[in-house]
C-alpha cells in the first residue's frame, strides 16, 4: 500500500471518533448515551394549516435501494427466506428500485445471507436488470484474492449488475469469529486489503504474478461501508462511494458524511463524492398497523441482540428487557426509521435524505414475514411515485 495513504489513515488529531478506544472516557460515554428518536417531519403547525404547501416543499426523492437481510421470520424456514429474497428482488426490479444488497452475517438464526456471493448468484439468475451486491462483505474475514474471484465470476456472468460493498467488522460475535479462523488483528490491514482487491479487479494486480481469474479487468465497483469516521476518511482518500450504516448505528452519520465530502479525492472509479445512507422502513396501510409492526421489530431486535445460543428469548423475556437499558439501546438503533403509510413515508424519506446529505438511500424493510416485506416495498414505491410528481 502507498505509504502516504497509510500515514494519512493514522488517527487525525483534528477529528475525534467518540467510539474509538483513543477517545476520552467522557466522549465514549456520551457516544453511548441513548438519544431521542430524530424527528424529520415538517413542522406540525405548517402540516396542520397548509398540508398542500408541505407537499410542495419536499425535495425531489433521491434513488432508493434495498438492503435485504434475508430475514428468517418466526414461522418461516431458511428456505422460505432465501426464496423470499428472490421474490423481493424481482418485485424491486419491477418497482424501479436501484439495487439490492445482501449483508454478511454469521451464526445468526434469523439472518440467512451468510454466504453472500452465493445468494447474489442465485438472485441474479432470477432477475434481469436490477443491480445486486454486498452490503457488505466483511473483508477481514477473507482473502482479497478469493473475494475478487467470487465477485469477478458474478460480474462475468452478470455484466454491469454487480456491486461490492466492503466492511471491516467481523459481522458476528467473538466465538464465531474464532470459528471463521479470523485473525483478531485482521481489521488493521483493511485499507491495504481494499487496495489489493481493487488491483485484482482492475487491469494491474498489486501482487506480482498473482491475478484473479475470473476477476481481472471486470472493474467491479467498490463501496466502503462504515458507521464511524474511519470509513469516511478511507472512502474519501481512495475516491470510492461511501455507505453509512445509519439504519443501526446512527450516532456519527452527519459528521462522517461531512468529513467524506470535504476530503474526497477523485479516482478512476468516481469523480465526485457519492453518499448512501441506511434507513429503516416500517410500512403499513395504516398508522396503527405500523405502530404494531414497530413493537414487533423492537422485540425481534431484543431477541437477536440479547438471546444466548440455544436458549433464545421468548416474547415475555424480550418485553421485560425492553423496559430497561436494553430497550434504550434498541431504540437508538431505530433512530432513523420511516414509519407509517405512504404519505408519512414520503415526508420522512425526503427529509432524511436532506438530513443525511445523501445521494441514495438504502432502505431496510422490516416485517415478520416475506409477504410483509413485499408489501413494504410496494408502499414505499407509492411514496416515491407521489414525491416525483
Amino acid at each position: 500500500m502507498n505509504g502516504a495513504i497509510v500515514k494519512r489513515l493514522l488517527p487525525d488529531p483534528t477529528v475525534s471518533d467518540p467510539t474509538s478506544r483513543g477517545a476520552s472516557s467522557a466522549a465514549r460515554v456520551a457516544a453511548r448515551e441513548p438519544r431521542q428518536p430524530v424527528r424529520l417531519t415538517p413542522s406540525s403547525t405548517l402540516e396542520r394549516l397548509a398540508p398542500h404547501l408541505v407537499e410542495r416543499t419536499l425535495p425531489r426523492m433521491v434513488p432508493l435501494s434495498i438492503l435485504d437481510l434475508a430475514t428468517v421470520g418466526p414461522q418461516e424456514s431458511v428456505r422460505d427466506s432465501l426464496e423470499g429474497s428472490v421474490r423481493l428482488a424481482q418485485r424491486a426490479e419491477d418497482l424501479g428500485y436501484s439495487r439490492v444488497w445482501y449483508a454478511e452475517h454469521h451464526n445468526m438464526r434469523t439472518i440467512a445471507s451468510s454466504a453472500t456471493a452465493v445468494l447474489i448468484a442465485h438472485v441474479a439468475a432470477s432477475t434481469h436488470s436490477i443491480r445486486l451486491g454486498s452490503g457488505g462483505i466483511m473483508l477481514p474475514n477473507h482473502s482479497p484474492l478469493v473475494i475478487a474471484e467470487q465477485f469477478g465470476t458474478l460480474a462475468t456472468l452478470h455484466p454491469d449488475r454487480i456491486d461490492l460493498g466492503l466492511g471491516r467488522a467481523p459481522g458476528t460475535d467473538p466465538i464465531t469469529q474464532r470459528a471463521l479462523r479470523r485473525d483478531p488483528s485482521a481489521a488493521e490491514t483493511f485499507p491495504q486489503d481494499v487496495l489489493e482487491l481493487q488491483g485484482y479487479l482492475g487491469d494491474a494486480t498489486r501482487v506480482p504474478q498473482v491475478n484473479a481469474t475470473p476477476g481481472r479487468g471486470t472493474h467491479v465497483p467498490l463501496y466502503i461501508l462504515g458507521s464511524s469516521l474511519f470509513g469516511a476518511q478511507l472512502a474519501a482518500m481512495l475516491g470510492l462511494p461511501y455507505a453509512f450504516a445509519s439504519h443501526f448505528a446512527p450516532a456519527a452519520l452527519q459528521e462522517a458524511v461531512r468529513i467524506y465530502r470535504e476530503r474526497f479525492q477523485p479516482s478512476e472509479q468516481l469523480d465526485h463524492p457519492f453518499v448512501m445512507a441506511g434507513v429503516n422502513i416500517i410500512a403499513a396501510d395504516t398508522e396503527e398497523a405500523a405502530e404494531h409492526a414497530r413493537e414487533g421489530r423492537r422485540r425481534a431486535l431484543a431477541k437477536a441482540l440479547f438471546g444466548r445460543g440455544d436458549n433464545p428469548l421468548d416474547d415475555t423475556d424480550a418485553d421485560l428487557l425492553l423496559l430497561g437499558p436494553q430497550g434504550r439501546h434498541v431504540d437508538e438503533m431505530l433512530t432513523y426509521t420511516a414509519q407509517g403509510s405512504p404519505p408519512a413515508l414520503r415526508r420522512y424519506l425526503a427529509e432524511f435524505a436532506r438530513h443525511a446529505d445523501a445521494d441514495e438511500l438504502i432502505t431496510v424493510h422490516h416485517a415478520a414475514a416475506v409477504d410483509g416485506r413485499l408489501r413494504s416495498l410496494e408502499l414505499v414505491s407509492e411514496a416515491m411515485a407521489t414525491a416525483d410528481r
